[in-house]
């Protein structure tokens, strides 16, 4: 195969780049599954044990852009191309012009600025190509590190959602973040 020139690729900036998940990455989704503080700050819940088949199945549903859950599913990877993550672009509603992102990035990955650039991108994708207009998210009650994440990308702390799970013996909160396209736009003419 050629070697690809990725100088002007739009899913790619200074630290990673974004791609389809594809067949072969269920081994890094089954090995992520065992970092149980990272998948409680995800998914808000403690999960069964993962599976080998699990991770095949999640990777093959999600593979090359397949997903039927209203999910846009990508691998994050650095310029090496080692896979370090995986982002999505969910909860969207174009008639309000509303959504979210999902991310992880793996453990020995993480304060590299490889979510953040990664974030960007997406973001860039949904407001400059979707057309969307407001990102809504939050973040679990002690994700410090993506509390971080989400103010320096400019988000809006809108709220806090007092008690709605309940992990480990303790009822957390959602801190809810915010980002209008505006914001978006006036975060990026900053950086230029």
């Amino acid at each position: 195969m050629r070697e690809i020139d990725y100088t002007d690729y739009y899913w790619q900036d200074k630290k990673v780049r974004l791609r389809a998940i594809q067949e072969e990455d269920w081994e890094s989704c089954y090995v992520s599954d065992f970092d149980t503080p990272a998948r409680i700050l995800l998914e808000c819940a403690i999960e069964l044990p993962t599976t080998l088949s699990g991770a095949k199945k999640f990777v093959e549903a999600n593979a090359n852009f397949s997903s039927t859950n209203g999910r846009i599913m990508f691998t994050i990877e650095n310029l090496d191309g080692d896979s370090v993550g995986g982002i999505n672009l969910n909860s969207i509603d174009e008639r309000n012009g509303t959504f979210s992102i999902g991310i992880v990035v793996d453990k020995e990955y993480r304060g590299m600025g490889y979510g953040t650039s990664a974030m960007k991108i997406l973001l860039k994708y949904a407001f400059l190509e979707r057309r969307l207009h407001k990102f809504n998210d939050y973040v679990l009650e002690g994700n410090e590190g993506s509390a971080k994440m989400m103010r320096k990308l400019g988000c809006v702390q809108e709220g806090v959602r007092r008690q709605v799970v309940y992990i480990n013996g303790k009822h957390l909160d959602f801190i809810l973040f915010g980002l209008t396209k505006d914001e978006f736009m006036e975060t990026l003419s900053k950086e230029t």
